[in-house]
């Protein structure tokens, strides 16, 4: 069977899943609190009672992910979004007052903004954090009353598998549906008419989920990352700021769409930077290609892809520092993982800093004046995080303030993407629109307006049916004036 066939045969499927939610969802009603609950229960106990399996389909997908990573990055923070949109929606879920406008608010009329559910939902998700990339926008999807289809990455067939039967056991069909295969089973997905996508993954494929999308104008989340930069200040604790850089990097293998991928730090500061660096490696990873709890690159591909930039930017006279004792930096291909490397002042032209390196690569760039480094960052597409490491207070304001990036994290690396209660998302080519919590809710719902007429019929009483004369006059002299 060819693409075209394939696609096509998969779109066939696809559409009775979405049909059957749909029909579903239109004889459910208005979705009550108890059944948002009820589904949120059931996500948690299908990741608490199935840890032990889930973290031994990812370590196998990885060919080498720690139990504990994925415990803490997918299980532990997946359980911690659901419970705290179950805690919270009832809050959520009440309408809104808003104000009408005046003199109506003082003659009976109501204003009220009511959140319904849209209807299907479809979520796309990418390798690197494969469980919680389904379960972090599925809180806020079932929360917000809505059924779900839910598409894993291919690089993780075996996650994939795993949680379309995992979903099956829990959820009928027309509740949450998990769809696996390769590029045309995505084609179709992005293809469907549901009522809002959520994609997380690469910009090149974001773009083509949002043209497919668009055709049946279909409104699309996009989280989708970039090269996030980090700032170390002057005045800084060096020792502290390397130990939580390199920390933050070193997680599942550099393998984050938040992690850091340039770092500026001052040219008197730099060398005092690489020692601590080295100091922490050696703490947390006295070996790499031995060592169960460094995360190996996703696969040999992108095993060559993050190689090949180190290996070009030595070859272009950067200086590059392995973090591992000395034979230790790469494993067989087979094996895909590699140690994590600096690579100090690389030039602007090479692919290391051209790219977004998804990988164990931290480039370095040592800067005199802070001006140099905003106009830099300002220069390149807007990032999905940007990291400040310092005490200056001022400083602080001036970088987050004329800087723009998806979110930001001072003195620490990730944590805000951890908060519940804060939106995420990015801005420009790392993304559009937000979820998590609240704004999640929000996402995912129709924002529907209310209003309700007082005890005053404003119209006769301030003259603005016709025939207009001398009384609608007056009125439209008192409101249009300065």
């Amino acid at each position: 069977m060819n693409a075209s066939n394939k696609e096509s045969a998969a779109a066939i499927e696809l559409q009775a899943i979405l049909d059957a939610q749909r029909s579903a969802f239109r004889r459910e009603g208005p979705v009550a609190l108890a059944t948002r609950v009820d589904r949120l229960d059931r996500c948690i106990a299908l990741l608490v009672d199935n840890k032990e399996a889930i973290c031994e389909a990812v370590s196998d997908d990885f060919g080498c992910r720690s139990k504990y990573v994925t415990l803490m990055t997918d299980i532990m923070n997946s359980v911690g979004s659901l419970k705290f949109v179950k805690k919270n929606l009832k809050k959520w879920m009440k309408p809104e007052k808003r104000s009408p406008f005046i003199p109506m608010n003082f003659l009976g009329a109501r204003a009220q903004v009511h959140y319904q559910p849209k209807g299907v939902i479809g979520i796309m998700t990418p390798w690197n954090v494969p469980i919680n990339m389904i379960f972090s926008p599925l809180a806020d999807v079932l929360g917000a009353g809505n059924r779900a289809m839910i598409k894993p990455s291919e690089f993780t067939p075996q996650t994939g598998e795993l949680m379309k039967e995992l979903f099956a056991r829990y959820f009928e069909e027309s509740e949450i549906a998990v769809v696996t295969g390769g590029p045309q089973v995505g084609a179709a997905f992005s293809a469907l008419q549901l009522d809002h996508i959520i994609f997380t993954g690469a910009t090149s494929i974001g773009l083509l989920v949002m043209q497919a999308a668009a055709k049946n104008l279909v409104p699309v989340t996009l989280e989708l990352g970039g090269k996030s930069p980090v700032i170390v200040s002057e005045d800084c604790d060096i020792q502290l700021a390397a130990e939580r850089i390199i920390s933050g990097k070193a997680m599942n293998g550099g393998q984050l769409c938040v992690s850091p991928d340039y770092c500026f730090v001052p040219q008197s500061r730099l060398e005092a930077f690489i020692r601590r660096c080295k100091e922490v490696i050696a703490e947390q990873f006295p070996t790499v290609q031995d060592n169960p709890d460094f995360v190996a690159c996703i696969n040999e591909r992108h095993f060559q892809r993050v190689k090949t930039y180190i290996e070009d930017a030595s070859e272009h006279g950067t200086r590059v520092i392995p973090l591992c004792n000395q034979g230790d930096e790469f494993s067989a291909p087979e094996q895909h993982k590699i140690a994590l490397h600096l690579l100090v002042d690389p030039a602007d032209e090479l692919a290391c800093m051209q790219d977004e390196i998804f990988g164990a690569v931290l480039n370095i760039k040592t800067y005199e004046n802070l001006d140099s480094v905003l106009d830099f960052i300002n220069a390149r597409e807007r990032p999905l995080a940007l990291y400040y490491f310092g005490r200056d207070k001022q400083e602080q304001s001036r970088v987050i303030s004329e800087t723009i990036s998806g979110g930001v994290s001072v003195n620490t690396i990730a944590m805000h993407v951890a908060c519940d209660d804060m939106p995420f998302g990015g801005v420009g080519h790392s993304g559009m629109g937000n979820y998590r919590g609240r704004d999640g809710f929000r996402t995912f719902s129709h924002a529907r307006s209310v209003y309700q007429e007082g005890f005053v019929d404003l119209a006769k009483l301030a003259g603005t049916l016709p025939p207009y004369g001398e009384k609608v006059a007056k009125m439209l002299d008192s409101q249009i004036k300065k």
